[in-house]
């Protein structure tokens, strides 16, 4: 069965746009005009490295057999799609035009797979030592979130790392670590049939015979997804410095123990929330794999870039290891660090 899916996002969102496609399922990008109309006349160019392949690959769109297609928020109509998938940056969701749209999909009561590091607040709400918690703060407008159904809403943990390369075009995207995209199910077991559907399509996959990277996989457990948070803390975050941003790599790798403190501390907040260790990715996993991972995060690119605004998932992981009595001084001084980089540029001339 094709089904036709919704991403709100053109940049990440056009990895599992790909995915999806190459499966033989619709898509339709959610985006700016101008990159709407770049994708409806040009499609999309995923860049990935198959296994055991020196170099990367270039997927383009056209030649799959799913449908693309791109649009900016006020023309989409809901009613169309089968499952909506959330791949802009938290913020981005302030929009007007985006939480327009964001409310039509909660009132149609569409299920919503985040792609996103900032897990949505209806998503933490399901998760019961968090649903009572005071965790607005840490999100750029929590209003955003108050129509759609906790139920409604999942995770996918986005493991991949991919970035468009500055001198490209924005529908190009290049793709550093093939990882998988780990999604959590949802509340109706219907939903969830739509997910595993998805999952086993992009598996079967092939291209020129071989494998294709990054698979949709589904976890019964809603703390798969969360174990992100120790590789957010650990790298993503320590790439923004009080000075010039540094990779993840360096953020990493120049204090191997002090990392790895940091690490285990996030996964024991997933713990006592109530994740089972089977839930998490060994550190060691992780160092291996940030070796690779040569430029800043996106979060660090973007604090040096000027945004006013960036996904707090250091905060949230602060707030909640606050409120569960584990707070933690590594954690807290890059919630500082964070800090005093946005705030800069509140500070006139």
């Amino acid at each position: 069965m094709t089904r036709k899916i919704l991403i709100l996002g053109a940049s990440y969102g056009s990895l599992l746009a790909t995915k999806l496609l190459m499966a033989g399922h619709n898509v339709t990008l959610v985006c700016r005009e101008k990159t709407a109309a770049l994708i409806n006349s040009e499609g999309t160019e995923v860049r990935i490295r198959l296994r055991d392949e020196p170099d990367h690959r270039a997927i383009f769109s056209r030649d799959l057999p799913g449908k693309l297609d791109a649009k900016p928020p006020q023309d989409i109509d809901v009613a169309q799609y089968d499952l909506v998938c959330l791949a802009m940056q938290e913020p981005q969701y302030t929009n007007h035009t985006i939480r327009m749209l964001m409310v039509k999909i909660a009132v149609a009561r569409l299920p919503c797979l985040s792609i996103m590091n900032m897990p949505p607040l209806p998503y933490l709400k399901r998760i019961p030592s968090l649903a009572e918690m005071d965790l607005e703060e840490a999100f750029t407008n929590a209003q955003v979130w108050e129509r759609f159904e906790p139920g409604l809403m999942s995770l996918c943990s986005p493991d991949p790392q991919a970035f468009r390369p500055p001198e490209e075009e924005p529908n190009v995207l290049h793709v550093g670590l093939p990882t998988n995209f780990k999604a959590a199910t949802f509340a109706d077991e219907a939903h969830n049939d739509l997910l595993r559907q998805l999952d086993a399509d992009i598996s079967a996959v092939r291209l020129d015979g071989h494998d294709v990277p990054v698979k949709l996989k589904v976890f019964d457990s809603l703390f798969v997804p969360l174990a992100k948070w120790s590789m957010l803390l650990t790298g993503n975050y320590r790439c923004i410095t009080p000075t010039e941003p540094r990779s993840i790599r360096d953020a990493v790798h120049s204090d191997l123990a002090l990392s790895k403190s940091i690490y285990e501390h996030v996964d024991a907040i997933a713990l006592r929330l109530g994740g089972d260790p089977a839930d998490l990715v060994p550190f060691e996993k992780y160092a291996k794999a940030a070796e690779s991972l040569l430029k800043p995060s996106s979060a660090a690119r973007a604090v040096a870039a000027g945004a006013p605004f960036i996904e707090r998932v250091d905060l949230l992981v602060k707030v909640i290891s606050h409120q569960l009595g584990m707070p933690n001084a590594e954690i807290d001084r890059t919630v500082d660090i964070v800090d005093s980089k946005l705030n800069e540029r509140l500070v006139p001339g």
